[in-house]
């Protein structure tokens, strides 16, 4: 029997209700809600019914139809990118209210999976669709790809809010750009290196665009400088696959803006901060757990690898990964306090940085540099902004930083880069 809180339920309500709203937009061809349902349905035909994980690789709107389609046979649903992963699931089946199984974005390892049920992403849909003031009629432009809880939450939230979808296959600035130009684009979500491509080609943003979420990375404060300047109503956002997306979210409306301020958690999920300053979730939002096993303490806390902190009003301040963590000169430096100050450095376009084993220093700071800014000019920009110990030891210029399809820097190969570059 289908959950009242289905992604399949929320599209037939919508479809009775406003059956000639446009319901996604892609691929040079739009659905209004009734014609998404009857597509959604036919292809609900070919899917069987059974508790066994259903992997879908593809496009964008291929996993989008398979997304509605599994929720109407009520069947678990693995979106993964086209190259696929090569992995035996259980057998066995999957507890009844499991909706999706998403891959974490592997950034500082190797991907995990995690379990989410119809309840939790529609709590995360219903918790973000308030925040951001998501109704019906709206367009949310989604280039975020769907084998990531980041681009897939968006189909629960517009259709949850009766708002559109416009699709877009991967990220181009141009097609972005062309998109905002031609749509009354209400809503969009990027990473920190998408919005940089974007700002580098002079687009302004739309008199329709309401809200520009912004996550999945560090966002430096040069860069939401330099993008709430040109216009761009940027709402720096925090949240993962374990939190079925977006669970925490400053608004322009929100007061002034600093580094890692997200604010405080969305809908009834609460924060929390360990003894060594991690972040832990518990709310309605969090997974049932990982695909392997565990992931949730006996008291519904997810404890997560991000460092943070929280004020006197409750705001959640991420101040970067606990795993990240270099001790430099005995001193505890985090990459992201010297990638902050390096991406404001004049002729740095991107940045990363790293430590390499050192007899002297413990940690020898490394700085992965794309842009023009030559060594010396990177040291002078440094030397009256960072404590001596976080000062970057070793300059590596690259042609580009290594990231995955989320724009998140993959970390573990950071090192390997700097050892690569070593005189």
């Amino acid at each position: 029997m289908e959950s009242a809180f289905s992604l399949a339920r929320h599209l037939t309500d919508a479809a009775a209700r406003r059956p000639r709203a446009l319901a996604v937009l892609g691929a040079e061809r739009q659905w209004t809600c009734r014609e998404w349902l009857t597509e959604a349905i036919a292809l609900a035909e070919t899917v069987e019914s059974s508790k066994q994980l259903l992997r879908v690789s593809g496009g964008s709107l291929d996993l989008a139809r398979h997304a509605f389609a599994c929720s109407l046979k009520n069947r678990p649903f693995l979106p993964v990118d086209r190259n696929g992963q090569k992995t035996t699931w259980p057998s066995d089946g999957l507890s009844p209210d499991i909706a999706v199984v998403i891959a974490t974005s592997g950034s500082e390892g190797v991907p995990r999976h995690v379990m989410l049920s119809d309840a939790s992403l529609d709590a995360a849909a219903a918790a973000a669709n308030r925040h951001l003031d998501l109704q019906a009629g709206d367009l949310w432009l989604d280039c975020l790809p769907l084998y990531h809880i980041g681009g897939l939450s968006i189909l629960w939230r517009c259709t949850r809010a009766g708002a559109g979808v416009l699709l877009q296959d991967g990220f181009s600035a141009e097609a972005v750009c062309e998109a905002l130009g031609r749509n009354p684009v209400t809503h969009l979500s990027l990473v920190p290196a998408m919005l940089t491509r974007l700002l580098d080609t002079g687009a302004r943003p739309p008199a329709s665009l309401r809200h520009v979420m912004v996550g999945g990375a560090a966002l430096s404060q040069s860069l939401y400088d330099r993008a709430t300047a040109a216009g761009w109503p940027l709402a720096p956002s925090y949240g993962m696959s374990e939190t079925s997306a977006q669970i925490a979210t400053h608004r322009v409306g929100d007061g002034t803006w600093h580094e890692g301020l997200v604010g405080r958690p969305l809908g009834d999920n609460e924060f929390a901060l360990t003894a060594d300053g991690r972040i832990r979730i518990r709310g309605p939002q969090v997974m049932a757990g990982y695909l392997d096993g565990g992931g949730i303490d006996a008291d519904g806390w997810l404890t997560t690898g991000d460092l943070g902190k929280i004020d006197a009003k409750g705001r959640l301040t991420v101040t970067g990964r606990a795993d990240d963590m270099l001790i430099s000169g005995g001193r505890n430096v985090h990459p992201l306090e010297v990638e902050s100050c390096l991406a404001a450095c004049p002729g740095v376009r991107d940045v990363a940085v790293t430590g390499l084993p050192d007899m002297v220093w413990g940690d020898l700071i490394v700085a992965l540099v794309v842009g023009d800014a030559t060594a010396q000019g990177i040291a002078d920009w440094c030397r009256p902004r960072l404590p001596g110990a976080a000062l970057p030891r070793r300059i590596v210029h690259l042609g580009s930083l290594p990231r995955n399809a989320t724009g998140k820097l993959e970390r573990s190969l950071l090192r390997r880069l700097a050892q690569v570059a070593q005189p």
